[in-house]
């Protein structure tokens, strides 16, 4: 059984210390656990509760109401608001509840409902990774165990490949070509996973070969294929060689091919320029630079009218 402390509700809440002490005092909303010397703790079930009560509160339910409710009637209270109220706020406090109760139904209805209403792009545009980026703050400061980040990160996975697959298969040879992989010591799988949707999605042909991938490997993906473009991420520091020199070796390779980058250590190093590589700073100016890029007809149209 998991222990928490004040901070780590404060945290995993967004309730600050100081509002759950009197929570506990005034209203015996939970009441926590204490050491020989006498300093709080709490339980799993204690965090679970504060959670349905903290979305209630901030969804404009007074805290005096919530404590004459049971714990059942506060748990269909938060399903309803749940589904009904799709604010920012409330829907990273539900999906923090579903990892933390490591509830598949409910982060399913969550993240079904929010497709059914935005649509999958901007699910995990405005939800799933604003989430992702609690995740790991909740993860540095030790407030998650590694159960419940690989629970809810595998959920996760699993619609980004339900989506990917739900896309039609091109067999137009005008559209773009890409290899996608992530190299050796990279673990952004998810994001990879959807750059592969984002790329999909837009009619062009993915090819991903995976993680742990060595340059022998690529190169081996990329003579079957000969990919217009190449794309990964680099975000964990190279133990073997610089970044500079990675991008180095990914240009002169693949001389032919434009190259893609981002990442942390990308975009955070003054890499120098290559002709065939270009970064990309951010997510958002990942999907601008894939919603500019047309088919070849529509790119050889552009190249006429450019040189007359």
């Amino acid at each position: 059984m998991a222990v928490y402390s004040i901070k780590d509700l404060e945290k995993l809440s967004g309730i600050k210390a100081h509002t759950i002490r009197i929570w506990e005092q005034r209203y015996g909303i939970i009441d926590p656990q204490r050491t020989r010397t006498n300093i709080r703790y709490y339980q799993d079930a204690d965090l679970k509760f504060l959670l349905n009560v903290a979305l209630l509160n901030k969804n404009g339910i007074k805290i005096s109401k919530i404590a004459q409710m049971n714990r059942e009637e506060v748990a269909e209270k938060v399903a309803a608001i749940s589904e009904m109220n799709f604010e920012y706020d409330t829907q990273l406090d539900a999906l923090t509840i579903s990892m933390i109760e490591m509830d598949e139904y409910k982060f399913d209805r969550i993240v079904t409902t929010n497709i059914s209403q935005i649509g999958f792009e901007r699910t995990m545009l405005e939800i799933v990774y604003p989430f992702l980026e609690k995740l790991s703050l909740l993860w540095l400061t030790g407030s998650i165990n590694p159960a419940q980040e690989n629970f809810i990160s595998y959920l996760i996975r699993q619609k980004i490949i339900v989506a990917i697959d739900k896309i039609p298969l091109t067999s137009d040879k005008n559209r773009r070509k890409f290899l996608i992989y992530l190299p050796e010591g990279e673990k952004q799988e998810l994001t990879m996973l959807f750059m592969h949707y984002l790329i999909k999605s837009r009619g062009h042909q993915v090819i991903y070969i995976g993680q742990e991938m060595s340059l022998t490997d690529i190169k081996d993906a990329y003579d079957i294929h000969h990919p217009h473009y190449i794309f990964t991420m680099i975000t964990e520091t190279f133990a073997k060689e610089s970044v500079q020199s990675y991008a180095e070796k990914l240009s002169k390779t693949f001389s032919e091919a434009k190259v893609l980058l981002s990442g942390y250590q990308v975009v955070a190093q003054n890499l120098k320029s290559f002709a065939n590589i270009h970064i990309l700073q951010s997510l958002d100016q990942t999907i601008n630079q894939l919603n500019s890029i047309g088919t070849r007809q529509s790119i050889d149209a552009q190249q006429t009218i450019a040189s007359r």
